[in-house]
């Protein structure tokens, strides 16, 4: 299984239209083949800092996710929001 973390920072003014981007799009990505699960995070002290947490089956998984036209759609209608670049890590647990 892997762990994928991604950091989103956004423009103050944006941040209602990503919430509801994320909203119509969660079921989508819940749903595509090799997502074990999703949560969105939102940093307390910087409320424009929002981050995602999302379980899949393997990489091979991610990355088609990644080379979707489901992640296409909804990432260009995201990445106009930011006010910084992403970062994003691939991680596994450790017990």
């Amino acid at each position: 299984m892997l762990i994928r973390i991604v950091k989103l920072t956004f423009e103050p003014g944006h941040i209602a239209e990503f919430e509801g981007i994320f909203k119509t799009s969660n079921a989508l990505i819940k749903n595509f083949d090799g997502c074990l699960s999703l949560e969105l995070l939102q940093d307390i002290a910087h409320p424009n800092v929002f981050f995602t947490y999302s379980h899949w089956q393997s990489e091979d998984h991610l990355n088609a996710y990644r080379n979707s036209e489901v992640f296409k759609s909804i990432w260009g209608k995201t990445k106009i929001l930011f006010s910084d670049r992403p970062e994003a890590w691939s991680v596994h647990k450790k017990v």
